[in-house]
């Protein structure tokens, strides 16, 4: 089943092929590094991951991590993650059951000729503009993954000077329930 989204229209659920963490960690030197070693480590493809201090104190920092679910059973990453003395809580949220967002950023080189053809794309994309000198413009998209990756397709007849994509962040949908089987309820 399709559910309406905000950003753009309606997001077509894939089978799962991947899984989404989310990690409360201790905001402190070295984490990172360690959490990233323990999935090399294992053969475990992190397909995306950001990170960024927690909304319950700069003490803490939350990663969401997007592994591939065809290299990493989820009792193993999750059990491996918990041994690690820095980490606080790990919750697996199912794709249906998360509401995904990147932000992609493109500066794109323009001229008199593709001005418009380029407009138009950005408005059925829902992007924005930050950014203009008389040679190009600075475009931003903030959306879900997919939209993300129809925008960049989109660009592809551009001269695009850069492109970059944070890694995906995700939450619960609003009244979804979560629960780590070592702790319970979130």
């Amino acid at each position: 089943m399709n559910t309406p989204e905000p950003f753009a229209g309606e997001v077509v659920h894939s089978p799962v092929r991947h899984h989404i963490l989310s990690v409360l960690v201790e905001n402190k030197s070295g984490v990172l590094a360690r959490i990233a070693g323990l999935f090399a480590r294992r053969g475990f493809n992190i397909y995306s991951l950001a990170v960024a201090p927690s909304e319950r104190h700069a003490r803490f920092s939350r990663i969401t991590i997007v592994v591939d679910a065809e290299s990493a059973p989820l009792e193993q990453m999750m059990g491996q993650l918990d041994k690690l003395v820095n980490v606080v809580d790990i919750w697996d949220i199912a794709p249906k059951d998360a509401v995904e967002r990147e932000l992609l950023l493109a500066t794109i080189a323009t001229d008199v000729s593709n001005r418009t053809s380029l407009l138009d794309i950005l408005g059925r994309a829902g992007a924005s503009i930050i950014d203009v000198d008389p040679g190009a413009v600075t475009v931003m998209l903030a959306g879900t993954p997919a939209s993300c990756d129809e925008f960049e397709r989109a660009l592809e007849d551009y001269s695009s000077v850069e492109l970059h994509r944070t890694g995906r962040l995700a939450v619960p949908r609003l009244g979804q329930e979560l629960t780590n089987p070592e702790r319970g309820p979130r």
